[in-house]
């Protein structure tokens, strides 16, 4: 498929997503399309049909720029409608009594800021969440992950993370990765209003130990790290 094909193929299923409310899929696609379609143009001899695309290039922009701030707005805004202090060695927080109250058929797109996921216990944390999705968000249709890299061992999360994102879309919700350095906030956006904000993020658990005792598998059994989690509600999502 040309680049110009797969532009228009990509910028039609952002508008798409864009008129049904899928803002966090719909910008990424406009990221993409404008991609594709720049590299298009950047090889077009004809200078009308080159000014053109850029004009139509600029209207895409701008429609991303505007899901940007809707997306960035709804982070920001919103108010406390729950607050958990988790101390040192507490037992009885998985996901599930923490925030999956919070999760429900209306959570069609799913974004979560994660720094660090490198470890075994990172990625098993990560299933751990999307298995509460699965149960919880039935009518799931995009995630998001944004990371760090790890550079130590950059192959292996890229393994480690693909076979997560593949199985998504086995089960038809799209994954899409971002890797950012500097990222540093630990949060899950949902898009049915709510923002979950944890001091730890995912990973809040202290390991199984001895490992074969309980709360290897149950996490309603595991240990904590001290941290506080504090549940947002966004009234104009």
């Amino acid at each position: 498929m040309s680049s110009a094909l797969r532009a228009k193929e990509l910028l039609i299923r952002a508008v798409e997503c864009d008129q049904i409310g899928r803002i966090l899929e719909a910008q990424t696609l406009y990221q993409d399309g404008i991609a594709q379609l720049m590299g298009f143009v950047n090889g077009e001899p004809d200078e009308n049909k080159r000014k053109g695309f850029l004009t139509r290039i600029k209207e895409y922009m701008d429609r991303a720029d505007a899901i940007k701030a809707r997306v960035n707005g709804k982070l920001m805004l919103g108010k406390v409608v729950s607050h958990i202090c988790i101390e040192d060695n507490d037992i009885g927080y998985d996901y599930d009594d923490i925030f999956g109250q919070f999760m429900d058929d209306k959570t069609i797109e799913i974004l979560l800021e994660e720094p660090y996921m490198t470890q075994n216990y990172q990625y098993q944390n990560l299933v751990r969440f999307l298995e509460l999705t699965a149960v919880k968000c039935k009518n799931m249709k995009y995630f998001r992950l944004v990371t760090k890299e790890d550079t130590k061992n950059l192959d292996q999360q890229k393994t480690n993370i693909g076979q997560i994102k593949a199985d998504l879309e086995r089960r038809n919700i799209t994954c899409c990765v971002k890797y950012e350095e500097s990222l540093h906030d630990r949060r899950i956006y949902l898009s049915n209003g709510y923002i979950i904000k944890i001091g730890r993020g995912l990973h809040f658990y202290k390991a199984s130990n001895p490992v074969y005792s309980i709360g290897l598998v149950n996490y309603k059994f595991r240990k904590c790290h001290k941290t506080d989690v504090d549940i947002w509600s966004n009234s104009n999502s």
